[in-house]
């Protein structure tokens, strides 16, 4: 094949293209690892008064954020009724028999109550952990969640981890766990703490809901809630003991307006050694007779 001059120059002219294209797709990677390393730590706050109702219309001097007991300047404040995502982990071990119904109907309950531009996920889990419905803001439920029978062990630090790597990429801000078990972990290959860690990397509050038998009050049962509460409070959410009925619905009905009258705080840490060690979070409201509840702290990456 003989190579005009012009063949010569439009070839060349294709292969700059190429290589300007590439840099530029380059420069894009460049810019998305940017802000997946970014060091603000954001953290999901509810303020609540004497009687336990979540308080919106607080402005953001007001608050005020310490790390590990040194005041850090708020960069970012979001005090809008903003969307939320969640994922809801319905445990359906063998241990899970008789309660798979009210599960089921806490799910439902659920969605009942989020907003158009919310986006709700629901998973199971037993021995493994698997999708029933993707994110969605639809109140319709798929059908697979009447399929789900109970069965198998209980891999619910697994189930958390797997929710957790699932919102952290959600372009939503106000992210949430709902967990609805019995807290006893029998099959997973991740610990509680790993669990945890991956939540407070998402951004993720936990929302523990007990679906322990009432009748069942022994020492192991008094653990597993006591795994369920560690979730919760260290995350920013709350542990609810065993409901039923409407005390069932009540509890979801209030989980859903938490999440949509919640303010997020950002800020840089002064502190910005990567030594894997915790830091410690405390928020504070200059306001009196109202209460705050937000994570405990993180891991900062090594």
């Amino acid at each position: 094949m003989i190579r005009t001059p012009r063949f010569t120059a439009g070839l060349c002219l294709l292969i700059a293209a190429l290589f300007a294209f590439a840099q530029c797709l380059s420069a894009q990677d460049e810019n998305e690892v940017i802000k997946v390393e970014s060091a603000t730590v954001l953290i999901n706050t509810t303020v609540f008064d004497r009687d336990g109702k979540a308080v919106g219309g607080l402005a953001r001097d007001q608050f005020s954020v310490f790390e590990n007991g040194t005041r850090q300047e708020i960069s970012y404040f979001s005090a809008a009724d903003t969307p939320f995502a969640a994922v809801i982990l319905i445990d359906s071990s063998g241990s899970m028999e008789s309660r798979i119904s009210m599960a089921r109907a806490a799910a439902i309950n659920f969605l009942d109550g989020i907003r158009e531009s919310d986006n709700v996920a629901i998973y199971r889990f037993a021995s493994k952990v698997e999708l029933v419905q993707d994110f969605s803001g639809s109140r319709d439920i798929s059908e697979r969640i009447f399929d789900i029978k109970a069965d198998g062990m209980t891999a619910l630090n697994d189930s958390i981890f797997k929710a957790a790597e699932q919102l952290k990429n959600r372009e939503e801000k106000r992210r949430a766990i709902v967990v609805l078990s019995d807290g006893e972990d029998t099959f997973s290959g991740r610990s509680a703490d790993r669990a945890l860690r991956a939540a407070l990397e998402a951004g993720a509050l936990i929302y523990t809901i007990d679906m322990s038998a009432i009748e069942h009050n022994s020492r192991r049962r008094m653990q597993n809630q006591g795994v369920l509460k560690n979730f919760a409070e260290k995350s920013g959410g709350r542990f609810i003991a065993t409901p039923a009925g409407a005390a069932l619905r009540e509890a979801f009905k209030t989980i859903v307006e938490e999440l949509g009258v919640q303010y997020t705080l950002g800020y840089e840490p002064i502190d910005q050694k990567k030594d894997g060690k915790w830091r410690a979070i405390e928020v504070r409201i200059a306001r009196p007779n109202l209460t705050i509840r937000a994570r405990k702290g993180y891991t900062a990456a090594r």
